[in-house]
């Protein structure tokens, strides 16, 4: 039996053998009681129609059976399956841990299942997982970008499914989407600013992928923040990172090699920081000294680092996955011609500067 390799869940299945195993039915009750099926359903979901006397014969038969209501049957007449599908860049990382946590613990108190799927940031393994999850007939997607994802066409076409989407952290540059995010415009400023108060004055970026709007935003923020101190912004101090070590180093080389010498390095998230360290002190670079880095994230993992960033900004990951799942139930408790008519639901958090010790 060949697995589909593009979604994981946290559910079990067994396969049993040709041998079917008996199911209890609500006809086999009906029967044996000698009442109607529309009886024991009513009796099973205590009607006030249904006296004390037959509910208590049908549930005590009902036990002593071992019945289990139809699941199947259930989603049909709810035209839901209560099963959200999530799709993350990578699950390994940090980040996207924290959030799942928010996702899942939201999803179960709403009694429903998640099922999840990982991109490795390749646009077409997306692609793949979107056609899995829309054929395992999820009631709706919540979608944290691959870097590299240039096509939003396979997310558009689940409209005519009736899939609401929800993006957060990595969304994509449309308007017509409900997202949750954390504004990386004012956080990059407010990075920018605190390198700016400590007396540092040539001030890099290593950003992320030109295509991903939070790449975008940390730009701007970054430019903004230069500017509104009277300083002359330079663009040569901007590099971008594809967001893998060798990317980083690249970054880094590029930097180290321009005419004007960063004192201190705005990098991308926390990873990013950790290859752009190495790569300093390949290069004989004293860490806080020669040069300095802040950092975006706020991982657990940076405080225990052996130079951890000088400050991080913290973009609240359990929230982002909360507050996403709560707006995908919202959007999946509307009627379809209810979602349609609805303006895009776009929620902002608003980040955190933590200064390290």
């Amino acid at each position: 039996m060949q697995i589909n390799p593009y979604v994981f869940t946290s559910l079990y299945f067994v396969l049993f053998n040709k041998n079917k195993v008996s199911v209890t039915t609500i006809k086999e009750i009906a029967r044996r009681l000698n009442i109607s099926v529309s009886t024991v359903s009513r009796a099973l979901h205590n009607h006030e129609s249904i006296g004390l006397r037959t509910k208590t014969r049908v549930k005590e038969l009902a036990a002593e059976l071992n019945y289990e209501p139809n699941q199947r049957a259930i989603f049909f007449q709810q035209k839901k399956t209560f099963t959200i599908g999530v799709i993350l860049p990578e699950l390994s990382e940090a980040f996207f841990a924290t959030a799942i946590s928010g996702i899942e613990d939201t999803a179960n108190s709403n009694k429903y299942t998640v099922l999840m799927g990982q991109s490795h940031d390749d646009e077409e393994r997306e692609k793949r997982i979107v056609t899995t999850m829309k054929d395992h007939q999820v009631d709706g997607l919540i979608v944290s970008l691959a870097k590299n994802t240039e096509n939003y066409d396979h997310f558009k076409a689940l409209a005519k499914y009736d899939i609401p989407v929800v993006f957060f952290d990595r969304i994509p540059n449309l308007e017509d989407i409900h997202y949750v995010a954390c504004n990386m415009e004012s956080g990059t400023v407010q990075l920018v600013n605190f390198l700016l108060k400590k007396n540092h004055r040539a001030i890099a970026l290593i950003n992320g992928p030109e295509k991903l709007l939070a790449s975008q935003q940390r730009k701007h923020g970054y430019i903004k923040a230069i500017t509104n101190n009277r300083l002359k912004y330079d663009p040569s101090l901007i590099v971008s990172s594809d967001l893998t070590p060798t990317g980083t180093y690249d970054a880094m080389e590029q930097l180290l090699s321009a005419k004007r010498i960063p004192e201190a390095v705005v990098t991308f998230n926390d990873y990013v920081m950790l290859d752009a360290v190495q790569y300093a002190k390949k290069k004989k670079l004293k860490i806080n000294k020669d040069i300095r880095f802040v950092s975006y994230a706020n991982l657990p993992f940076s405080s225990h680092t052996a130079f951890p960033p000088m400050a991080s900004l913290e973009q609240y990951p359990y929230q982002q996955g909360q507050k996403a799942t709560e707006l995908l139930l919202q959007l999946l408790n509307l009627k379809k011609e209810q979602r349609t008519g609805n303006p895009f639901y776009k929620i902002i958090i608003e980040p955190t500067l933590i200064i390290k010790k």
